[in-house]
């Protein structure tokens, strides 16, 4: 399967991405750190995150897409896969990642090099959405048509949408121990911001006239436009599984 990120890189996913900080979505995995420990943030993005996810710690973010990468920085930044991290066997004592899982093709293949890096007894800590359980409220059949074919870009695009139902059974699978999970439920973006977000990502989609779910995805197109023309108040939760385990 081809393997993008869905979201792309345009201007408003950067600024999403770079207004995420580690107080609000790391705490769960700081009380896992000590001083001079090494960490790895698997798929950092613009680095908000890395930059305070553990102070004392030896910290590199590692993301796939080198020029999202910050130029300047207190901490360590590396473009590589996470199929094939850039580290030695057990040279990694805590591997963080937030927002990844959801876009791989191969999740389980990249919790298998996870595990390859760290330790033995060192800990993963990651955080993936789940559509799924998400509140979207209220709901049409316009806003579900839009959200169904924002659920078809994710995965033409070789993710998940609802990843966070299925990542503990996978870290299982990848030879984890100690397994424990929560639901976490954060508003990410205003309602209106979201159906604006999913127009947007539908009509680019739109523009490859050979996309071969170019029927679909034109209904789902119309379907968002009437939603951000009619949307009123309302409210956007997202669901993140929060997850830690040992290596």
């Amino acid at each position: 399967m081809l393997e993008g990120y869905a979201p792309g890189y345009g201007q408003d996913a950067v600024s999403m991405m770079a207004a995420r900080t580690a107080a609000e979505r790391a705490a769960f995995a700081r009380a896992l750190v000590s001083p001079g420990m090494r960490v790895l943030d698997l798929g950092c993005g613009p680095g908000s995150i890395t930059e305070d996810l553990a102070a004392g710690a030896h910290v590199v973010g590692v993301d796939a897409h080198l020029a999202i990468l910050p130029k300047k920085s207190t901490v360590d930044f590396i473009a590589g896969s996470a199929y094939a991290l850039p580290f030695g066997a057990a040279s990694v004592d805590v591997v963080f990642s937030h927002a990844l899982f959801e876009h791989l093709a191969e999740p389980l293949a990249a919790l298998e090099e996870v595990r390859r890096v760290l330790r033995p007894g060192g800990r993963l800590a990651l955080s993936t959405s789940d559509w799924s359980r998400a509140r979207v409220r209220p709901r049409s059949a316009n806003v579900d048509a839009a959200l169904r074919g924002h659920y078809l870009l994710r995965r033409r695009a070789g993710g998940d949408p609802f990843a966070g139902r299925s990542i503990g059974a996978l870290v299982a699978r990848a030879g984890f121990t100690g397994i424990s999970e929560r639901a976490r439920f954060r508003e990410d973006l205003p309602y209106r911001a979201l159906a604006t977000y999913v127009e947007s990502r539908l009509a680019t989609a739109l523009s490859d006239p050979g996309h071969p779910d170019r029927d679909q995805l034109t209904s789902a197109a119309r379907s968002a436009w009437s939603w951000v023309r009619t949307a009123g108040p309302g409210d956007f939760v997202q669901c993140w599984q929060e997850l830690t385990a040992t290596r």
